[in-house]
């Protein structure tokens, strides 16, 4: 398709909030303290990994490389949101908006992949834990790490590729505080729409899907492995699994939401249940991630409260 077909629209309206008038300072007071957390959490994480060198081992680095991938995925969208609930003009660009679905796209994948990865190690150091340094060797490691990245830089680049290249005839409101696809595809027109629609979902749903059973498979395995242990030995299996816990916390939440945004039943949806629902992905999801790893991962634990306790608080350490 030529460049001067792709849109007669050269930029869209983000309705978002604006159907919660009287709550939109509400709203932004909320949802910049959060992001303002989830930075500052992430950040916590990635500086007790690099200082803490009891903690420079493949789980941490999947774990900062996961840190980072949040704060980007965040980035992509909630400053523009917060900007527009303060603001009366919502417009953006054609291309902004192309960038602002590529980017979350980009590093939402991103994270689903680190995700699995991060499943794949603990199958590998527990079920097979003399052979732990030969297959999570640090080259190893960085591969995974690359791969994710690429992976998910592949699935921004199909999926906004693939909706950028409709035709949008007008109107142009979007019915979202972010350049999301079902409200994008509605604004579409053309022959292609459905089957568009339809290559996306399948797209999206397969990636989601195909990295929520290598994560499950990952863990059955695990569980065959733990129940193994003698029962004699109940403090072996608590710390073998106790290794699981944030981690499978974290996957909870993320493909619980996912699933409700991804997989809920087609059928009449209101604006603003579509505007609260896509918040627990954008904000929630991000925003509860780094408190589970930092309260239910006892390494991290301690070694947060040794780096930075230790210098508010010297005589207690």
């Amino acid at each position: 398709m030529q460049g001067a077909n792709f849109s007669a629209v050269t930029e869209f309206i983000l309705i978002g909030f604006s159907t919660f008038p009287h709550l939109q300072l509400m709203f932004f007071l909320l949802f910049l303290l959060m992001y303002l957390f989830t930075l500052l959490g992430n950040l916590l994480i990635m500086a007790t990994i690099w200082r803490e060198h009891s903690l420079h081992t493949p789980m941490y680095l999947f774990l900062c490389a996961l840190s980072i991938s949040e704060i980007l995925y965040t980035f992509a969208i909630i400053p523009r949101m917060l900007a527009d609930l303060l603001s009366t003009d919502r417009s953006i660009s054609f291309t902004a908006c192309a960038s602002q679905m590529f980017f979350s796209f980009t590093f939402g994948f991103t994270h689903s992949f680190l995700l699995t990865v991060m499943g794949y190690d603990r199958y590998v150091a527990i079920c097979h834990p003399l052979r732990y340094n030969v297959l999570m060797s640090p080259r190893g490691c960085a591969c995974l790490v690359a791969w994710s990245w690429a992976g998910g830089s592949v699935m921004g680049l199909v999926v906004t590729s693939a909706i950028f290249h409709l035709i949008f005839c007008g109107p142009n409101e979007v019915h979202h505080f972010a350049c999301h696809v079902p409200p994008l595809l509605k604004l579409a027109c053309g022959t292609e729409v459905q089957v568009v629609a339809k290559g996306v979902g399948l797209v999206c749903i397969t990636a989601l899907l195909g990295c929520g059973l290598l994560i499950l498979l990952s863990y059955a395995f695990i569980v065959v492995t733990i129940l193994k242990i003698p029962s004699a030995e109940a403090e072996g299996r608590h710390k073998a699994f106790s290794t699981c816990a944030s981690h499978l916390t974290v996957v909870v939440v993320h493909y619980g939401f996912a699933s409700v945004i991804y997989l809920k039943p087609k059928g009449p949806q209101s604006l603003e249940g579509d505007t609260l629902m896509g918040i627990t992905y954008t904000v929630l999801t991000p925003f509860l991630s780094p408190i589970i790893f930092s309260l239910r991962n006892k390494e991290l634990k301690i070694a947060m409260k040794k780096t930075f306790l230790s210098k508010l608080y010297p005589e207690k350490i």
